[in-house]
């Protein structure tokens, strides 16, 4: 499927393919449909009410297929004004309003957000993660009981106080879903 092209594969809008407005000097590297797959088994597939976050939001892939499977809220950024436009219009041909889009760099929106997100997506570009400044910003916008999910070129520990609680590769992506640790008690 070219870069430009989604399909989500789960939830009510199963099947349904999204073409988005983007040329390829991006960069798109859309989630593969088998690592989403895997990604929201993790996840219990039915997200009902559940508020998500995806800070590099790219092709939209993860926000969009976390709405299709109930979620009350997909806040996707995306610094790219093209690619945020096309999100908004590919939730407008979806008929939800639950897709909130900002056109903005995922750092200085993270830094910014006072929301907490039941599921947070990192999915930065792989040539430029800053990971050690990434994660810390991201954990502090999860929920106590949220999950956050990562995808690098290569394995990513877990930062003080969570737990890499799956982890799987396919081709060169490396994908990991932490939590924070349970406490004994």
């Amino acid at each position: 499927m070219p870069a430009n092209q989604i399909r989500i594969i789960g939830g009510q809008w199963r099947g349904r393919k999204l073409r988005l407005h983007a040329h390829a000097g991006l960069g798109l590297r859309p989630t593969p449909d088998r690592v989403r797959e895997t990604l929201f088994n993790w996840l219990g597939q039915d997200l009902t009410g559940r508020r998500t976050l995806d800070p590099f939001a790219g092709s939209g892939a993860l926000s969009l297929e976390a709405l299709s499977r109930g979620a009350s809220l997909a806040v996707a950024i995306e610094r790219e004004r093209t690619l945020a436009e096309s999100l908004q219009a590919a939730a407008a041909r979806l008929g939800t309003a639950a897709l909130e889009v900002h056109c903005a760099e995922a750092f200085a929106y993270l830094a910014r957000e006072l929301r907490c997100f039941d599921v947070v997506f990192l999915d930065p570009p792989f040539a430029e993660p800053d990971w050690e400044r990434l994660l810390p910003l991201a954990v502090a916008r999860l929920a106590p009981t949220g999950a956050l999910y990562a995808e690098a070129p290569a394995p990513i520990d877990a930062p003080s106080g969570f737990e890499v609680w799956r982890r799987d590769k396919a081709g060169k992506v490396h994908y990991h879903l932490l939590r924070h640790i349970a406490r004994a008690g």
